[in-house]
């Protein structure tokens, strides 16, 4: 079984897949529950194929809305009822009364928070709010956060545990760009959308550090289509949003959403 689920997977997720597996097998042979800390969605893909293997298990996602990128699972035997089980997830507020507060960005909440030394698994999706931020969180932590972060980005806060009820989500904000570009290989529109050159774009893709569809992708020829999620580590992320019709020197436009 090992050797057929691994051939799917990229090497460097060799380590999930098998917890996963060990998850969704002691589910469905012991009568386990594992509610699992928050996943991103290419975890929660493997996670997900791994369940749809196995005929006596089920799981639950919970993000804290529809549309939540990050998702805890709660993965059982599939005679269980799981619509009323705890996904213990909480809400951590955060408000402060300075006025440069309105201008922190999502990366400013997430290195405050990872800098108290909180696993990244325990933070689900940063909502950042005209009047603050909504942070899902682990419930296990969150009296915790709620003690110890005074501040984000040397500014003074303050924060509240509320329940997941309360939660209200952000929208996406994304930079629009419109390219022109030769190909549609992921170092060519990589390059244009973070102005760094050709040959740059490439140290950090071979070094594993550029995902696409959260998947680690370590070739610069491999095409980009509509609805593709680019991440690169330093550098943030973007969205294919559509790739448009060819100039009349033959190059292809393509617009692309950066989020901000």
């Amino acid at each position: 079984m090992k050797t057929e689920v691994y051939g799917h997977f990229h090497p460097d997720e060799r380590q999930f897949v098998d917890k996963a597996w060990e998850w969704v097998t002691h589910a469905g042979e012991y009568h386990e529950t594992k509610l699992t800390e928050f996943l991103d969605p290419r975890q929660g893909f493997i996670l997900q194929s791994l369940v749809n293997r196995h005929p006596d298990v089920i799981v639950r996602w919970e993000g804290g809305h529809p549309e939540a990128e990050r998702k805890r699972a709660l993965i059982a035997p599939d005679y269980r009822d799981l619509d009323h089980e705890d996904m213990e997830l909480r809400v951590l507020a955060i408000t402060s009364g300075e006025q440069k507060f309105l201008a922190l960005e999502h990366g400013d909440y997430m290195g405050s928070i990872l800098g108290l030394g909180v696993k990244r698994g325990k933070i689900g999706d940063i909502h950042v709010l005209e009047d603050g931020c909504h942070v899902v969180v682990a419930a296990d932590i969150a009296d915790y956060l709620a003690m110890n972060l005074t501040g984000v980005h040397r500014i003074q806060v303050s924060t509240k545990v509320l329940p997941l009820s309360a939660l209200r989500n952000s929208e996406v904000k994304l930079e629009m760009m419109d390219l022109t570009v030769a190909s549609l290989r992921l170092d060519g529109i990589a390059a244009e959308v973070t102005r760094l050159s050709r040959s740059k774009i490439l140290a950090p893709i071979k070094a594993g550090r550029v995902r696409v569809n959260w998947k680690v992708e370590e070739d610069p020829s491999c095409g980009l289509k509509d609805g593709d999620m680019v991440s690169i580590q330093g550098f943030g992320r973007f969205k294919v949003l559509e790739v448009g019709s060819l100039t009349k020197k033959g190059r292809y436009r393509v617009q692309v959403g950066k989020f901000v």
